[in-house]
């Protein structure tokens, strides 16, 4: 499974987030990148948040006014299919290595979208871990930096490994 990072994005906390160029992974995510809710987001385990470019399309398709960056992801993939997202998964993003750890549910700042957009993202089956919900990983995955590294809009993204 390989890909492309279409966008890096940060914020200063909260939605949305801006594009940048380049950044540099850290353990504890992107510098220069903070949340609004650091007892929510963030940490070792959700340091980063990939959403793909596919899902937010489809999104703009049915109507919600959104962008790359606005639901809160730091790196917007394009190539990889959200449906065979894993927690476990390593990909190499560029110097960096990042792993899949969980799932994100969203959270009531995604309403300025449309009060719908957390139902068309995210639903029970998604949250029991069921992987044949057609919602799944719409709202994105978080992961932890296993090596850090710096990363650039437009670098390669791909599956190094992937639990047994």
């Amino acid at each position: 499974m390989t890909g492309t990072i279409v966008q890096i994005s940060i914020s200063h906390g909260g939605l949305p987030k801006r594009p940048v160029p380049e950044a540099v992974l850290t353990p504890l995510g992107l510098e220069g990148d903070s949340h609004a809710h650091p007892e929510i987001h963030g940490g070792p385990q959700k340091a980063v948040l990939l959403i793909t470019a596919e899902g937010i399309d489809d999104l703009i398709g049915r109507g919600y006014p959104i962008y790359f960056g606005a639901l809160g992801e730091n790196l917007t993939t394009r190539g990889i299919d959200r449906r065979l997202l894993r927690t476990g998964q390593r990909f190499r993003v560029g110097f960096a290595v990042i792993e899949l750890t969980k799932v994100r549910g969203p959270c009531s700042q995604l309403d300025v979208y449309g009060t719908g957009i957390k139902a068309e993202i995210y639903d029970d089956r998604v949250k029991s871990g069921d992987i044949t919900s057609p919602r799944w990983a719409m709202s994105g995955f978080y992961a932890a930096v296993v090596r850090t590294g710096l990363i650039r809009a437009n670098d390669i993204i791909t599956l190094e490994s992937e639990l047994a």
